[in-house]
């Protein structure tokens, strides 16, 4: 497994890793009216493109297959963390966390700080965060529920 950074033209592949990770993985802790207005099958292409772009994450490959993704904002804020709901339980999420901490160190940042789903909740936990506050975010119009998450570095 190898992590770099993302490529234009990596943009559908890592939307399969959000899309699956949701229906697949967060599909155990959301309902699946949550479910489709986190992840909908209609999502806007152009609107996915440009968010990837512009935080332009890591990437997580497994044979030369995209398996997952995470960014990290100069400001410490992690926007974007997704394995795929194919690829569960093998260790790229860890393999990311840790490319997150030697950027951040890399970078200066003295604090971690993430919108995590109830899903990733535990995995940040494991990995030193702690909740700062619970959220209920509405998407489309339904509420989700997720948790500010900090990490003091």
């Amino acid at each position: 497994m190898k992590i770099r950074r993302f490529n234009i033209g990596d943009e559908q592949a890592l939307f399969r890793v959000f899309f699956t990770a949701i229906h697949q993985v967060a599909a155990k802790d959301y309902s699946p009216e949550q479910i489709a207005a986190w992840a909908p099958t209609d999502m806007d292409a152009a609107a996915w493109a440009a968010r990837v772009r512009s935080t332009r994450p890591f990437v997580a490959e497994l044979n030369n297959e995209i398996v997952g993704f995470a960014d990290l904002q100069p400001t410490g804020y992690i926007d974007q963390f997704f394995v795929s709901g194919l690829h569960p339980r093998r260790g790229i999420g860890s393999l990311l966390m840790a490319q997150i901490h030697s950027q951040a160190q890399s970078s200066c940042i003295t604090e971690l700080t993430s919108e995590v789903s109830k899903t990733a909740e535990p995995f940040f936990v494991h990995h030193g965060f702690h909740v700062v506050q619970r959220q209920f975010p509405v998407r489309q119009g339904v509420v989700l529920e997720n948790a500010l998450m900090r990490k003091s570095l």
